[in-house]
């Protein structure tokens, strides 16, 4: 496979997972008068953006194994070029989640304070891992991937369970900032690298259809048994945070399992036969996604600035009503996608993902 060749369906993915990350984080933002977490549209709201950071992060770690594969035959033993290419790589991931604590900032209405680690401190960790994870045996990452979905049942109160939001994007000293970053954050390389170890196991699976389809059909079973237990113990099946068998803070075995079963089965359908040099299941259907997905980055950090406006605006100011939160959530989410395509036709060099390239 070609290093510039881009496979269709993986950009169509990391669209989908871009777009819902920005319909969950503007939800939260502007969320209507009356909704509560019980509320079906907030269930509806919660429901993406638990799949959004799971397919994101995966996509991701899939892209950072393909990418350093590919370099490793390049680089080869030079470690000046290895440690070139990962600095690049953490260094500019560390200050987007930088821009983005600041542009989205808990003394302004926001989430964050500047120093909270996110979704791309993960993935500036999982880029610090890569040559590792290019010499690591299938095996050995399998059970990897295994022991980090298992660690938040092993870790228990050390994750945060009852801990506000405030707690958990906050840190008093470095020592409470790296605890953050690894096991009680709100993206802790334990469990979430679980969903990098993902991205490398669909990648060396690409060819044995079998492994990745019993994959699934373990995954479904266990989802349709937390189902049935949910109902039977009257217990909510899945919160953001709580008391459910799903909880995303912190992120439990459970909702582990469930979101990477989704994750490997919305990748099954949508690859259709790309991966044996045929075309994508939805190939011109969705190529309209397919700009999107190719500023992932860009739009993740972007959309929190014009949130962050927002926050501002809305701070100290009555809640919306339903329509018309629904409709700037929605047209928030859904304008992305013509500006990624005009961005590609006029300015393609203009963007995060370009200076990564360079």
């Amino acid at each position: 496979m070609s290093v510039r060749h881009r496979l269709r369906h993986v950009d169509q993915m990391k669209a989908i997972a871009v777009l819902c990350m920005v319909e969950v984080h503007t939800a939260a933002i502007i969320p209507p008068e009356g909704v509560t977490v019980g509320h079906p549209a907030a269930f509806f709201a919660a429901a993406f953006g638990g799949m959004a950071a799971p397919m994101f992060i995966t996509i991701s770690g899939w892209g950072i194994y393909k990418s350093g594969i590919e370099k490793s035959k390049i680089i080869n033993q030079e470690i000046k070029k290895w440690f070139r290419w990962i600095f690049t790589r953490v260094f500019v991931l560390s200050l987007c989640q930088i821009i983005i604590n600041l542009l989205l900032n808990i003394e302004r209405g926001g989430r964050f304070y500047w120093q909270t680690p996110g979704v791309l401190t993960l993935l500036a960790i999982a880029s610090l891992i890569t040559p590792l994870l290019v010499r690591m045996d299938t095996r050995i990452r399998f059970v990897l991937f295994l022991l980090l979905m298992a660690s938040p049942t092993l870790l228990g109160d050390y994750t945060g369970l009852d801990w506000s939001w405030g707690q958990r994007v906050g840190s008093n000293g470095y020592l409470e900032w790296i605890e953050r970053l690894l096991w009680n954050g709100t993206y802790p390389a334990i469990p979430w690298l679980s969903y990098v170890f993902l991205g490398t196991l669909i990648y060396d699976f690409k060819d044995k259809v079998r492994v990745r389809d019993n994959m699934i059909i373990t995954g479904l079973i266990i989802t349709i048994i937390s189902i049935f237990i949910s109902i039977m113990d009257n217990k909510n099946w899945a919160l953001t945070s709580g008391d459910a068998l799903l909880t995303f803070f912190p992120a439990n075995s459970l909702f582990i399992v469930v979101s990477s079963t989704m994750v490997i089965l919305l990748m099954k359908i949508l690859e259709g036969e790309e991966m044996s040099g045929g075309k994508s299941r939805y190939e011109e259907k969705l190529a309209f996604l397919e700009s999107t997905g190719k500023l992932t980055l860009t739009i993740y950090v972007v959309h929190f600035a014009i949130l962050g406006l927002a926050a501002i605006i809305m701070e100290n100011r009555p809640r919306l009503g339903f329509f018309e939160s629904f409709i700037l959530t929605i047209g928030h989410t859904i304008v992305w996608i013509p500006i990624s395509n005009w961005h590609q036709r006029n300015i393609p060099n203009v963007s995060f993902e370009s200076l990564l390239r360079k």
